[in-house]
């Protein structure tokens, strides 16, 4: 039975139903600063059920699953809950807009949505993305000589890590030179909680409008690019043009402003334990355990991400989820529960297993993940081997963080060396 009715405070519910609903949580994230762990997130670990939430943007009410034994079920069962269900709804959700472009592969589901990375495949098998790791370690060491040509102090997040995102997600999908200050700023105003509707959808039809435009310049001049692999697919009749534009755009997005700020944030977890940094420094054997740990270690997002519908009743996590109502899982509370990870809140670069989800679980995991892990790494060995004395220019307490946002992290890294 659907409780879509519970969000209408006029209508009854039946009396076993009531019992069973937990009190809503209108979930607000606007003060949340540095790492520290959202309240609501640690209650996911806490409570014997699955929580219901309010977020700041739509009407429909969720269920909220965070337990990781739940969180897997829920990602990896597109039977019974799926993502194709969430058109035409009102979910609640942490922006005014809705981030990914139609025909993004995180809003299809099976078989669609095999479909869909079928034609990102290649582009971003394992084997691909680490032949690319030399020309992006050059291009990591270039940016920090230069930015140590300017002298310290200086910004690490305008001289490299901005950078060094931009250019590494723009060189692998396709986009020119001249067009990428144009990306990052449509990027930015579309991963975002804190722009309007409209400009955020302008945001979307420029970036998208981009993206048509490339495409039709590589039917005649294809290249060694994800854009050329698309159309590629597009002509085969595997994809449509608006297919094509949401894959792109959604690597595109993810790639530069979720990974920028999430390398940001490592970096300032490790400078302000400087034990870790040095033990990077003196030991890079550590370094791709270490970035998996801070992975699964640190708050990179808020709230959540893209719910799911669920197609029929399922008794899961303690509680009745009626058909047609909403789920969200939180990765977070996931990499944090007891009963997978010994010790969770500690971070330790020597765990083993980690068996994480910060790249999701399922077929909605990460397209990008290998090319993202490759370049966390390239970046944090060339900070230790660069730049051994690296260090915060001012007192971590006045690090400005970005308030309220889709994706956490530092506004800005002054650093000295």
């Amino acid at each position: 039975m659907s409780r879509n009715a519970f969000n209408d405070p006029g209508t009854s519910m039946p009396k076993e139903d009531q019992t069973t609903v937990p009190p809503t949580i209108r979930w607000s994230f606007d003060e949340l600063d540095e790492l520290s762990l959202d309240p609501v997130i640690q209650g996911c670990l806490e409570s014997p059920t699955w929580r219901r939430i309010q977020l700041p943007h739509g009407t429909e009410e969720a269920w909220l699953a965070g337990r990781y034994a739940d969180v897997c079920e829920v990602a990896r069962d597109q039977q019974r809950f799926s993502r194709e269900a969430l058109a035409g709804r009102s979910v609640s959700r942490t922006s005014p807009h809705i981030i990914p472009m139609p025909g993004a592969p995180s809003l299809a589901d099976t078989p669609a949505h095999d479909r869909l990375r079928h034609a990102v495949k290649s582009s971003l098998h394992p084997n691909r993305i680490e032949r690319l790791r030399p020309r992006t370690e050059a291009m990591a060491h270039r940016m920090l000589e230069a930015m140590e040509g300017s002298g310290s102090p200086a910004d690490l997040m305008d001289h490299f890590i901005k950078p060094l995102a931009l250019a590494g997600i723009c060189d692998l999908i396709g986009i020119p030179e001249a067009d990428r200050e144009s990306t990052a700023a449509w990027s930015e105003l579309t991963i975002t909680a804190r722009q309007t509707f409209e400009r955020s959808e302008q945001a979307k039809a420029e970036l998208g409008a981009l993206l048509d435009k490339l495409a039709v310049s590589r039917i005649d001049d294809p290249r060694d690019d994800v854009l050329s692999g698309l159309v590629e697919a597009e002509t085969s009749g595997t994809l449509s043009r608006s297919e094509l534009v949401g894959v792109a755009a959604q690597l595109l997005t993810t790639g530069y402003l979720s990974w920028y700020r999430t390398n940001a944030t490592m970096v300032y977890i490790v400078l302000t334990r400087p034990d870790l940094f040095a033990r990077l420094c003196v030991d890079p054997e550590v370094l791709p355990g270490a970035v998996e740990e801070l992975l699964r270690w640190m708050p990179q997002r808020n709230a959540v991400g893209i719910p799911r519908i669920a197609t029929e009743d399922v008794s899961l996590g303690g509680v009745e989820v009626g058909e047609g109502e909403p789920v969200y899982v939180s990765w977070l509370a996931a990499n944090r529960d007891p009963a997978v990870f010994e010790r969770p809140d500690e971070l330790d670069f020597d765990r083993s297993p980690n068996p994480h989800l910060a790249f999701g679980y399922g077929v909605h995991h990460c397209m990008g993940a290998s090319f993202a892990r490759m370049e966390s790494q390239v970046l944090l060995r060339a900070l230790t081997e660069r730049l051994p004395r690296l260090h915060l220019a001012v007192p971590a307490h006045e690090i400005k963080w970005q308030l309220g946002e889709v994706i956490r992290g530092p506004q800005t890294l002054p650093v000295a060396w």
